[in-house]
């Protein structure tokens, strides 16, 4: 019975919209005080909203934003200007008692909006459960919980991951004409970078992140070792090795033959806000595809991308660079990516901005 009503709900108040910029409903912005929304997945996809946060804050100009994301995103999280809120939720190690006791805190908060920004099962039914009227996603994962919808049609890769989020927030009329990515970070102090770092002051510096959470997107770890090795050679810079605390044992594992004066390991040893801050002082970024693209993107750090083109849904065309300055190479095997190749575009990035 509980499921048939929610089935007929929303038959009877969801229209499906697949244009940017159609309103779903006729809302009086002025009177809307508190907007929920949703996305507690990894660093990179989260970043990829901050366009959607500014539209929502830049539309609905009396409202508070509360946005719900992973526990490890949520220092970063409080480094984008347009939240007012951060709720940290991992779900999959949460109690029958906890998912209740959020239920409860969402319903106290009287949010007038809720935005799953992806697909999302168990918040299309807290949110529900939780009484917000105006329930807006995708149509997945039990959408007949939702008073509106989108197609989810992400896996096509036809627009970039933060047009797609932007697309979302126009359901209830949000709209910026700044799309960039920006994060308030501070920089790090020269003593940090040469006493903790191990950097030397006014080095110049090239970042080379050499992880990935999925495995086929992994250009050779020994082709990232040899392109440390040829532009320390060729160019009067620092480089600088980064990654996760997870990632520590394998990134000496893997390099520890190049660390050096020149060629430094950082991997592990800052948090998500205090590597905004580093990145923000550096050259150039080297990264296959992982969540520092984007963060190197929110401090206008360039990069230089490495993607397969024969994934669908995971091409750089949806999860590459944004924004200017980026250069992308993508090949249908990362294979067929060669060491002189990343150089030749380190180089001419180089030249560009010396």
């Amino acid at each position: 019975m509980f499921l048939s009503s929610c089935v007929r709900e929303y038959n009877m108040r969801t229209r499906e919209l697949t244009n940017t910029g159609i309103r779903l409903c006729d809302m009086d912005i002025n009177r809307v005080k508190h907007i929920l929304a949703v996305r507690n997945d990894r660093f990179g996809e989260f970043l990829l909203n901050i366009p959607a946060f500014r539209a929502l804050k830049e539309t609905f100009v009396n409202a508070r934003l509360t946005v719900v994301v992973h526990p490890y995103v949520g220092e970063l999280a409080g480094c984008v200007p347009y939240i007012d809120e951060v709720v940290e939720w991992n779900g999959q190690s949460r109690s029958l008692r906890e998912k209740a006791a959020l239920i409860g805190i969402l319903r106290r908060k009287k949010i007038d909006i809720a935005l799953m920004l992806n697909p999302s099962k168990e918040f299309n039914i807290y949110t529900f459960m939780a009484g917000i009227p105006q329930r807006i996603g995708y149509s997945r994962k039990w959408p007949f919980m939702l008073t509106g919808t989108i197609s989810d049609e992400k896996h096509l890769a036809k627009r970039h991951e933060v047009e797609y989020n932007l697309q979302l927030v126009s359901l209830v009329g949000a709209m910026t004409k700044d799309s960039s990515l920006f994060l308030s970070v501070p920089d790090v102090p020269p003593a940090v970078m040469a006493g903790e770092y191990g950097i030397p002051e006014k080095s110049r510096i090239i970042v080379v992140h050499p992880f990935t959470s999925d495995p086929v997107k992994q250009w050779p770890f020994e082709r990232f070792a040899k392109l440390a090795e040829v532009l320390v050679q060729d160019l009067p810079v620092t480089v600088a090795f980064i990654g996760g605390k997870e990632e520590a044992a394998r990134s000496r594992k893997c390099f520890g033959r190049v660390f050096g004066k020149r060629i430094v390991d950082l991997t592990g040893k800052t948090g998500l806000c205090e590597l905004a801050g580093f990145l923000k002082q550096c050259d150039l970024l080297v990264s296959g595809d992982s969540g520092p693209v984007h963060l190197a993107c929110c401090v206008k750090t360039p990069v230089i991308a490495l993607f397969r083109s024969d994934l669908p849904g995971k091409i750089a065309h949806r999860w590459g660079p944004w924004g200017p300055g980026n250069t992308v190479i993508e090949k249908n095997s990362l294979r067929k990516i060669t060491v002189n190749e990343v150089v030749q575009k380190v180089k001419e990035s180089w030249s560009y901005r010396v």
